[in-house]
């Protein structure tokens, strides 16, 4: 009598748990990989997360990750179903080019929607020296982690100026990592590819006196050409109060993206669920002003899910 009502709990047990891991009553789990704390990714998956929640029958856990790289590694292998990235990264990790290996295509990603400009940012010391890309020559520079999307643009802007990484003293750090050498004077600038403003840099500027490097409109140009993610954009003292003049750099796409194996569905209602309720999330960050029906189908590296292009085709933002 006593093994079967072991059994009988052991097997109500396991319902139970079966119950949880689908969500019970349809709710459906899924994982987003985001980025650093320090940085933009993670505190805006969160409010992503929390508004597609609110709005459809989805249960999405934010994870804290490298960033773009990793996470697109992570839709690769399963380990996510959605994930913030760079728009040149995924270019990159899709056709197997630039920084991504040739033999390891990451051939099931799919683009949900555009979110926010990503601007490139070259933070140097005011008492540093360093006026210009050029100056970078024989200096202390973080070009952030290694393989990241951070780094892929700070070796297509030295180059751009002449310079390879080989010309600098090279430190492979996050934006907060960077932000903390430089506060202790172990470093003379910094890459950010990030929404301006980045924390890590507004951070800094409460300890040090900073400037951000502009780039040159026929360097712009040049890199334009050769890299057609970038757009060119403008920084002033509404992103930073302390910058005195405006910078003119460059800037690529964060997008949400996920595996071509999400169903259509899920696909469809999550980029409903982040356009009819804009509001909320400009509640919950800055960056949700960015956020538009018009602005999602721009700048898109790697096609559309088919869930999400059928929701963009039926409000008419995409022909």
């Amino acid at each position: 009598m006593k093994r079967k009502n072991v059994a009988r709990l052991a097997l109500l047990l396991c319902a139970l748990l079966v119950l949880a891991a689908c969500g019970g009553g349809g709710e459906t789990r899924l994982i987003m990989a985001t980025g650093g704390v320090a940085g933009t990714y993670y505190p805006f998956g969160g409010v992503l997360a929390g508004v597609i929640n609110a709005n459809t029958d989805m249960q999405i856990t934010v994870n804290a990750s490298g960033a773009s790289a990793d996470n697109i590694r992570q839709i690769a292998n399963g380990d996510a179903h959605l994930a913030l990235a760079q728009n040149d990264v995924m270019y990159y990790a899709f056709y197997g080019v630039g920084i991504w290996p040739a033999d390891e295509p990451v051939t099931n990603l799919a683009t949900l929607m555009s979110l926010y400009p990503e601007t490139v940012q070259v933070v140097v010391d005011a008492g540093s020296g360093i006026y210009s890309v050029e100056d970078l020559a024989g200096r202390r520079v973080s070009v952030g982690d290694v393989g990241s999307g951070v780094e892929a643009n700070a070796t297509q802007v030295l180059a751009a100026h002449g310079l390879t990484m080989n010309d600098i003293n090279v430190f492979n750090l996050g934006f907060g990592a960077s932000a903390d050498a430089m506060r202790d004077g172990n470093l003379d600038a910094f890459f950010v590819t990030s929404a301006a403003p980045n924390t890590a840099v507004m951070d800094l500027a409460i300890a040090r006196d900073l400037r951000i490097l502009s780039i040159a409109d026929d360097r712009a140009a040049a890199l334009m050409a050769d890299y057609p993610f970038y757009v060119r954009i403008t920084l002033d003292s509404n992103d930073y109060y302390w910058l005195s003049a405006p910078v003119q750099t460059l800037a690529v796409q964060a997008t949400l993206v996920t595996s071509t194996d999400l169903d259509e569905q899920l696909a469809y209602d999550i980029v409903r669920a982040l356009i009819e309720n804009q509001p909320a999330i400009v509640e919950g960050h800055i960056r949700g002003e960015d956020i538009s029906a018009a602005y999602a189908v721009q700048s898109i590296s790697v096609d559309f899910h088919p869930g999400a292009r059928r929701f963009f085709e039926e409000i008419g933002a995409l022909g």
